[in-house]
């Protein structure tokens, strides 16, 4: 589990592919500080350690995550959200992360205010039922605040520290994003839904 509070930014060094999934080497300040079979998530996505070259840490991505995620559009040298899986100690500074990715969304526009900036993301409708104003969202890993919400298109806003210390720098129109909406919600959702079920008619044709 994590909480959306991203630790430091890493860079892709290397990515090759594996058996129709893909092995990524990147380097990171917090590489010696890793273990092998560790969960790390990058850019919000939960994946494994499976190797630690010197400065560096390796991680597999298998097709699913590919499908679902933006890890495959990423290449060497490209900058990357990372963090940590939490442990008990650990403050609660963001909200209940889990990094499983429910869908990529579409930077619309990025708007420059006198201090932060506001970035509109568009997404998959019928997502919808998850978000609500003011609720939580992650974004590419990060803990966001939904400041304005639509139908098809959230709009969050980016104070300075995130923008100079994530990868919130490098969003801009058309570019994708990984999004994983809030865990509580997805269950709340998920249980009216099938609560609405149970309470249908029963067919007796």
């Amino acid at each position: 589990m994590f909480t959306g509070i991203i630790e430091t930014v890493g860079r892709i060094e290397e990515i090759e592919s594996s058996n129709g999934g893909k092995r990524l080497r990147l380097r990171t300040a917090i590489a010696g500080e890793l273990h092998v079979d560790q969960s790390i998530a990058i850019s919000g996505v939960c994946l494994t350690v499976v190797a630690l070259p010197t400065g560096c840490f390796e991680v597999v991505a298998v097709e699913e995550t590919l499908r679902k995620t933006i890890i495959g559009d990423l290449a060497a040298g490209d900058a990357v959200n990372i963090e940590r899986a939490v442990t008990p100690s650990t403050r609660l500074d963001g909200h209940i992360v889990q990094g499983h990715v429910d869908a990529t969304g579409v930077v619309e526009s990025v708007v420059e205010e006198g201090t932060g900036r506001l970035y509109t993301i568009s997404f998959d409708r019928t997502f919808a039922p998850y978000l609500i104003p003011t609720g939580s969202i992650a974004v590419d890993g990060i803990s966001l605040t939904i400041a304005r919400l639509e139908e098809s298109h959230f709009t969050v806003a980016i104070i300075p520290y995130t923008y100079e210390n994530t990868t919130a720098q490098h969003w801009h129109a058309g570019g994708r994003v990984n999004l994983e909406f809030d865990l509580i919600g997805k269950y709340v959702a998920r249980w009216l839904g099938t609560q609405s079920d149970s309470d249908a008619p029963i067919s007796h044709s």
